[in-house]
Formats: structure tokens, C-alpha cells, sequence
């Protein structure tokens, strides 16, 4: 073989080699198409775990890549360890990945037969008993990043982040309950304490979701922080502070600095209908609330659309 032969050869490999790593970085650059299912809570009176199960099950017989469960139970059954341990073990004993996103019903809303609150102690009952682990439930367990994992907000647990291809997911503890403001003066450190928890959060979402370069943003919260105050009113929390105000200050200046686009999944308010099956939409910021029963939303990287809200039977569009 000539010195030229050998020169065009190996010129060849090299160029070979080059276009089959571009290949590969491209293919490792665009995750594959997914989807994640919703649950929230239909229970309305005593504890009751059939339509909670059936729920789970649906979620386990389709293809999901997670699922996140609002809250452990509904706003009618009791806030007891029985009723905690056995939702636990319903949520242990899913196919998918099962996350938790804590909710008002799960401890905002817990009060004893005499009327005397007892949100804070239940709120630390379900912070052991559901927030304690690195991985998630089910049988798929996904890792799982809490934001505990900062000495200052060791209590927030259930604050907790994780990814999937290019999308960056995250749950945020604001009750649907005007975010759990209570109007009588001098009861609300707990909320002061929260928000400067949740603000720190939400910092922190979105700083890793800008330094990776994500397609988009997922938050997971019980009250739906972009509501109007005008809306709170209609359903009962509108007298006196806007418990949503300054949250939803804080995720509208962070969502018009992210290039991609931010989705915020929340159950439906106390007091109205339904949820929606369609995300509206905002230049990149969108919501979409969660009916009783579950939703499934598909994520496709590769169309700008990105989130849509689908089902079994096909898709539902919901996107921009």
C-alpha cells in the first residue's frame, strides 16, 4: 500500500469516527419521547381505597415514566396514622415510580373533633412517614433530590426535585388553602418560615434546569399559585392577604428568563367543577389542573410543543 493509500485510509477513519461520535452526542442530546400520569384524590367521605387503587392501577397498566400522587389522601377522610400507613403501602406496592406531592388535605386542613388545629403535627407525621427516602415509591424507584439536603431547610422534605431526559421536575409545598395563610394575626410562621423555603427552592429549580440547558420545567403543587386574587375570592379565601402573591411573583420573573418552557401541574381548586384536560398557556409558562381521578401528560422534546395532556386512547392537545 502506497503512502498516499494509507494516508486516504486512515483519513477515512478518522472522518468515520468523527460523524459516528456526532451521531452519538446528537442521539444522547435528544431524549426519547414519554409521558407521566397525575393522581389526585376522589374519596369524598370516609376513608375509602377503591377509587385511589383504581387509580394506581390505570397509571401502572399504561407506559409512564413516573407518576406523582397529590397528596396522600382527600379532604374528607381523617388525617390518622391508619389511614396514613395504608396509603403508604398502596403507594409502595405501584409498578411506576410513585413522588408525592403533599397537599392541604394531608395536613393544612387536619383539625381534632373539638376544632383545635393540628396541621403542624401532622405536617411532621407526613414528613416521616412519606419524605424520608432518596428514591421514590413503586416499583420503578427514582432518585430523588430533596431539598433537606441544604443543613438550612433540613425540615423541607417535600421539597423534591428529579430528572427525566431534558425535562427538570419538581414538587413545592403551597397548600390549596390560600397557601395555608391563616388570617388571625400572629399564627403564621409556619408560612413565613415555608416561603422562604419555597422561594430558595424555586432558586434552585430553575438555576439547575438554566446550568443543564433543559428543554423545560415541571412543578408539582396543591394550590394553583397562579391564580387570580379574584378567583381566591370565589372560593372562599379572599379575605385579607393574597397567600399566593409574592410565589407567584417569583414564578412568573423566573419563567421569562427561562429559554424553555415551564409547566405547572396543580389539583383542581377547592370549590370548583373540575380540573381541565388542556394546559393554558402564557408565552412559555403554562398550568393545567388536575381533576379527581388522573391525567396523563406526554413530553416530546423534539416538537415545540413539548407538554401535552393525552390519554390511553390518544392525544389531547394542550400545548402552544
Amino acid at each position: 500500500m502506497t503512502h498516499s493509500a494509507r494516508y486516504r485510509r486512515t483519513t477515512m477513519r478518522i472522518a468515520t469516527t468523527l460523524l459516528l461520535a456526532a451521531v452519538s452526542a446528537t442521539a444522547t442530546a435528544q431524549p426519547s419521547t414519554f409521558s407521566f400520569g397525575v393522581i389526585t384524590h376522589t374519596a369524598a367521605g370516609a376513608a375509602d381505597d377503591t377509587k385511589l387503587r383504581e387509580a394506581i392501577e390505570a397509571t401502572d397498566a399504561d407506559s409512564l415514566a413516573f407518576v406523582v400522587a397529590n397528596g396522600v389522601k382527600a379532604q374528607q377522610e381523617p388525617c390518622s396514622d391508619k389511614l396514613y400507613f395504608r396509603r403508604k403501602e398502596m403507594f409502595q406496592d405501584a409498578k411506576n415510580g410513585l413522588i408525592v406531592s403533599i397537599a392541604a388535605s394531608d395536613w393544612s386542613n387536619c383539625h381534632l373533633d373539638s376544632g383545635r388545629s393540628i396541621a403542624i403535627e401532622r405536617l411532621n407525621r407526613v414528613r416521616d412517614l412519606f419524605f424520608g427516602e432518596e428514591f421514590s415509591f413503586g416499583s420503578s424507584r427514582l432518585p430523588l433530590i430533596h431539598q433537606a439536603n441544604t443543613p438550612k431547610y433540613r425540615t423541607y422534605v417535600e421539597n423534591l426535585r428529579w430528572e427525566i431526559g431534558n425535562v427538570v421536575f419538581a414538587t413545592l409545598n403551597l397548600p390549596v388553602n390560600n397557601n395555608g395563610y391563616l388570617p388571625a394575626a400572629g399564627r403564621n410562621s409556619e408560612f413565613e418560615d415555608r416561603m422562604v423555603a419555597d422561594h430558595d427552592w424555586l432558586r434552585r429549580v430553575f438555576g439547575v434546569a438554566s446550568q443543564k440547558n433543559a428543554a423545560g420545567i415541571v412543578l408539582f403543587c396543591d394550590g394553583d399559585p397562579l391564580v387570580p386574587p379574584d378567583a381566591l375570592t370565589r372560593i372562599g379565601f379572599g379575605n385579607g392577604r393574597d397567600g399566593f402573591e409574592a410565589i407567584r411573583a417569583q414564578i412568573k420573573a423566573l419563567s421569562a428568563r427561562f429559554r424553555g418552557k415551564v409547566l405547572l401541574v396543580h389539583g383542581a381548586e377547592t370549590g370548583m367543577a373540575s380540573g381541565s384536560d388542556t394546559i393554558a398557556w402564557r408565552g412559555n409558562l403554562g398550568a393545567v389542573g388536575v381533576a379527581p381521578g388522573w391525567l396523563k401528560v406526554n413530553v416530546d422534546p423534539a416538537l415545540p410543543v413539548l407538554f401535552s395532556v393525552g390519554t390511553a386512547a390518544g392525544l389531547r392537545k394542550g400545548g402552544q
